[in-house]
């Protein structure tokens, strides 16, 4: 479990009070301060003229979400000793809100004041946000010269209220290809929002590879000596790509042309590669030419729902509720069940209990379905990008993998290496793979983790780099499912919050509008424009732009009707 994280600091140090591991230093978000001359200079965020302690030492924290030229707007509330001491770099922290008290014995020339907030994260190297659980205190000397008061002594590192992280930031999407080649893994980055040149930021960042934590599921594309070297005369400029070859090129591009593209950065992207075009034919590179990896789901897209009724599976389309084709929807007793836009079939049908008596069923809509697992308990299939792979979890504890073998016929099975999840206890109830497959999100005794996906062979899977994501629902959490852009929905048994938006990245954990839900909410799905869930009483849906809407409106065609929506991507 993760534990508590408490930051102390004295006079110009910080050390941790437990014996948990420290803050890594040199985390300051690279993308920060690269190409220092396209920032936007910010000319009114220095100290004002005889301004008394207090106020002088909350202005400082907000100058320091501002790190253009080094900070020097926050250097300018210190000392000239104390600027050149500070280190800014040693750590970005986020906290919810930072509290100041003066502490005794400060007199009309000396003032000290114990600072302390509850720390929520950090921005790691690159500006990847990593939640962090914990309480954050330091001590802050301030002295009076020439009538001015200015900090003397502080902590190194820069300390962010949450909502100075959200005024001066900004949330991008960085994109890595999956290691199977089939699909964009995103990487989500904060950036500072006087940064000009974003193009510049992001393909800074795309080059530098991955964030620690998603690197375990992103295979490298390109050599070491591959450069991003700038802008020329429009011309997107590489070089090292020699040793590049034509499948490493075109993935290349896909990443490249989306990282711009989602970051609303005009297209065409003229690409030019050790001086000529990436590939023959590929001079100006636009989304039409990677559709196959767009990681954007069209908000007007229809995607196909189904309902899962008193162990019946049914399509629902056109305000009504309509049989399935095939042996699908002739079967009974299906306790759970995921389908894929393009057909393919897992579900879990249980007859009485014992040993065998949760039978997985694979296959496609329009064809049957055959026998791939059988177990006392089977949890709700999740597929990975190639639909002919799923995951579930056997009796709580064991995740297996299975993959239906077109030419054969048959079924092969393998455990995913799960040995991270040892240090947690309860089973796992709910298992959901990310659209891209990179990122496995699960409730473990009513808690949300999150992991990542590593390849470690061509049938071997192992889940790394777990984390809990919402901490503050507690062990509340029933259903959850992966969002179209990336983030989480998670229901809980919690009258008064009972459905909850998290961001991929734990930045973010809000409660969405209750309204008319009666908890407990045991299943969740989204689409690109509607949010779904089945609470107590019905199946309810808001649109997913939120705007002024309160309350839940039932699925037409499921008035009444207590089911499980399924949306097939």
């Amino acid at each position: 479990m993760r534990r508590l994280r408490i930051l102390s600091a004295g006079m110009a140090a910080a050390a941790l009070l437990t014996a948990c591991t420290t803050l890594p230093t040199n985390t300051e978000p690279q993308a920060l301060r690269s190409f220092e001359p396209q920032v936007v200079e910010q000319s009114d965020l220095g100290p004002e003229e005889g301004q008394e302690p207090d106020l002088l030492l909350r202005d400082f924290y907000t100058a320091s979400a501002h790190p253009t030229q080094d900070y020097q707007a926050a250097r300018s509330f210190l000392t000239p000793e104390a600027a050149e001491r500070w280190n800014p770099s040693e750590s970005v922290l986020v906290v919810d809100r930072i509290d100041l008290v003066t502490q005794p014995g400060s007199t009309v020339g000396q003032h000290s004041f114990s600072v302390r907030g509850a720390v929520v994260g950090r921005l790691a190297a690159g500006g990847s946000y990593e939640p962090e659980n914990g309480v954050y205190e330091a001590t802050i000397e301030m002295v009076r010269e020439n009538g001015e008061w200015r900090i003397s002594a502080l902590p190194a590192g820069v300390v962010l209220e949450r909502t100075e992280l959200r005024n001066q930031f900004q949330p991008h999407r960085v994109f890595f290809t999956a290691p199977s080649g089939q699909a964009l893994i995103s990487d989500r980055r904060w950036i500072y929002s006087g940064q000009q040149g974003l193009d510049t930021a992001l393909i800074t960042l795309m080059m530098e590879g991955p964030s620690p934590v998603l690197a375990p599921a992103v295979d490298p594309l390109l050599p070491p000596e591959a450069t991003f070297a700038g802008i020329v005369d429009g011309a997107y400029q590489f070089t090292g790509f020699t040793d590049v070859d034509v499948e490493a090129r075109r993935l290349f591009s896909a990443q490249l042309v989306w990282t711009l593209a989602v970051a609303n950065i005009p297209e065409p992207y003229t690409v030019l590669v050790d001086g000529v075009p990436l590939s023959p034919g590929y001079e100006r590179l636009t989304t039409d030419d990677f559709a196959d990896f767009n990681p954007l789901i069209n908000t007007n897209a229809i995607i196909p729902l189904f309902a899962l009724t008193d162990g019946v599976v049914r399509r629902v389309a056109d305000e009504q509720v309509l049989p399935v084709e095939g042996e699908l929807g002739s079967l009974e007793n299906i306790e759970s069940v995921d389908i894929t836009a393009d057909g393919e079939v897992a579900a879990v049908q249980k007859n009485g209990i014992g040993p065998d008596s949760s039978v997985l069923l694979a296959g496609t809509l329009e064809g049957g379905l055959d026998e791939a697992l059988r177990a006392e308990t089977i949890s709700r299939p999740t597929f990975e990008v190639d639909s002919r792979s799923q995951w579930v979890v056997v009796d709580g504890d064991t995740i297996v993998r299975v993959v239906y073998s077109g030419p054969s016929g048959e079924f092969s099975r393998s455990t995913v290496d799960s040995s991270e999840l040892d240090g947690l206890e309860g089973d796992i109830s709910v298992l959901r793979l990310s659209h891209s497959g990179a990122r496995v999100a699960m409730i473990i005794n009513g808690r949300v983790h999150v992991g990542v996906v590593q390849r470690v062979g061509p049938a071997d899977k192992r889940i790394v780099n777990v984390r809990e994501l919402a901490p503050q629902l507690g062990g509340t959490a029933l259903s959850l499912d992966w969002q179209p852009d990336g983030s989480l929905l998670v229901g809980t048994s919690t009258p008064e919050t009972p459905i909850w938006r998290a961001e991929q990245d734990g930045s973010a954990v809000t409660s969405l509008p209750s309204g008319n839900i009666t908890a407990p909410v045991v299943a969740v799905a989204a689409t690109p424009s509607m949010i779904y869930l089945t609470d107590a009483n019905a199946v309810l849906q808001l649109p997913g732009t939120g705007g002024d809407n309160v309350f839940w409106r039932e699925v037409a065609g499921l008035q009444g009707v207590r089911s499980a929506l399924v949306a097939a991507y």
